[in-house]
């Protein structure tokens, strides 16, 4: 049996649960998982093969466990001890803007004076950040989540399946708008112009917490919003069993997803160089949704691209049917990610 290591110190928790989710039982590999704290307390799972990390220990955990393939969830800091991982080990790394893999030592200094300067001078200092584009160029196999980024150097690795089969329909039309309420990730702008023209009955919800300006202009239309519009929005952060219960009784999901974004201040695009997360909700809800419609949507029938008339493409998508479980199954896209990480091994 091939033995696999699978490290998330940073941010990615969803997706370390769907790996885990996915290799549990396997009879091909045994897997190791290193967290840190914040990780773990976002998975809520304690088994026997997670161990629980810093970035301090990393290094003495792994030297005597031979392993065939090590994972790298995160490389968005810890750079000195990822890139002494990635040199030493058969190391595949998820890669989540593209970008950013390219990066010069030149424009990382740069932009540490751009924002955060306390946070991103620390990176530098204590945890080379100016060596950040070494440790992907150090991993043997570079890995993303979306398979239409894709290409000769980019592995696509399957992790998201439909986990959700029932829905719990409203009685009121519900279009969810699933993520942080923030400006600069979604466009809500257009959307609140939007749903102000919508002739029918909608309930919409912001299903993520709202602050500053966003807050502000949600309250505002609350205010002012026509009667057939009704919108549902939160001011702390959604409990996870609140988020599955709306996206269960959501119609369809809306993700005016920027096209443009950045990441440590450098440029990334969305369905260029970068996923969104909402990919990831439409599968593992079983949902159909409207995407902006510049994002590249080849491989996924089950999304569309936005056009002028959203109001009845809302409508009808809902009367499109998708079957998820015939193509994102977890039995499936478990098969998927094991035929991947033997290539890898």
């Amino acid at each position: 049996m091939k033995k696999i290591a699978y490290i998330e110190v940073d941010t990615h928790a969803e997706i370390a649960r769907n790996f885990l989710e996915l290799m549990k039982g396997s009879s091909e590999f045994a897997v190791d998982y290193y967290f840190s704290e914040k990780i773990l307390k976002q998975i809520g799972k304690h088994q026997t093969n997670i161990f629980v990390t810093e970035s301090s220990m990393l290094l003495n955990q792994l030297k005597n466990e031979n392993y065939d393939l090590i994972i790298i969830g995160t490389v968005h800091r810890y750079f000195n001890v990822l890139g002494i991982i990635a040199r030493e080990y058969n190391t595949a790394i998820i890669v989540h803007n593209l970008k950013f893999t390219g990066i010069s030592s030149f424009h990382l200094f740069r932009n540490i004076l751009k924002k955060d300067f306390a946070y991103r001078l620390k990176l530098m200092l204590k945890e080379s950040l100016l060596s950040a584009s070494k440790v992907y160029q150090k991993g043997k196999n570079l890995l993303v989540l979306d398979e239409n980024l894709s290409s000769k150097k980019l592995i696509f690795l399957p992790v998201f399946f439909n986990e959700f089969i029932e829905n719990m329909p409203s009685a009121v039309f519900t279009v969810v708008i699933p993520g942080a309420v923030s400006q600069r990730r979604r466009d809500y702008v257009s959307v609140l112009k939007k749903i102000t023209h919508f002739r029918n009955n909608f309930k919409i919800v912001f299903l993520g917490k709202a602050t500053g300006k966003e807050l502000k202009w949600l309250t505002t239309f609350e205010k002012n919003k026509p009667e057939n519009i009704s919108i549902e929005y939160f001011t702390e952060k959604v409990p996870q069993h609140i988020f599955d219960e709306w996206m269960q009784r959501s119609n369809v999901l809306w993700c005016p997803v920027q096209k443009k974004t950045e990441f440590f201040s450098n440029p990334e695009i969305y369905g260029k160089t970068k996923m969104s997360g909402n990919l990831g909700d439409a599968i593992k809800y079983g949902k159909m949704a409207i995407f902006p419609k510049d994002y590249d949507l080849t491989r996924y029938p089950f999304l569309v691209n936005e056009n002028e008339e959203v109001e009845k493409q809302l409508l009808d998508l809902s009367k499109m049917e998708f079957n998820f479980q015939e193509t994102f199954s977890r039995k499936k896209i478990a098969a998927d990610l094991h035929t991947v990480l033997n290539s890898l091994v």
